[in-house]
């Protein structure tokens, strides 16, 4: 009888989505600081409340050719990164319970 190899569920597992965002986020590293001055931006016009959705849009508007897989996914976790390195953003940035890894 020939030998048999275990292999793991997580050997032919999809990335998860924090795994998809990290891996996205080092190879697009301009991308958070776009979103960052963006965010610092329309504070200091006065906004109380800042879409990260709307940013994305803003960020896709700029550069239609030169983001491939700005996914929408990714902007609760870029939120979530702006708050952690700028906690006083906290109260403007909308950020919900997450339902997946």
């Amino acid at each position: 009888m020939p030998a048999t190899t275990s292999v793991q569920r997580s050997d032919y597992a999809r990335p998860t989505i924090s795994e998809q965002f990290h891996a996205f986020d080092a190879a697009h590293l301009w991308i958070y600081t776009s979103l960052e001055r963006l965010v610092a931006q329309r504070l200091a016009a006065g906004a109380t409340r800042v879409g990260m959705k709307a940013l994305f849009g803003v960020l896709r508007w700029r550069r239609p050719r030169g983001i491939t897989g700005l996914n929408n996914n990714y902007t609760a976790l870029y939120a979530r990164r702006l708050i952690d390195e700028h906690p006083e953003w906290a109260p403007a940035i909308e950020i919900r319970r997450r339902r997946s890894p």
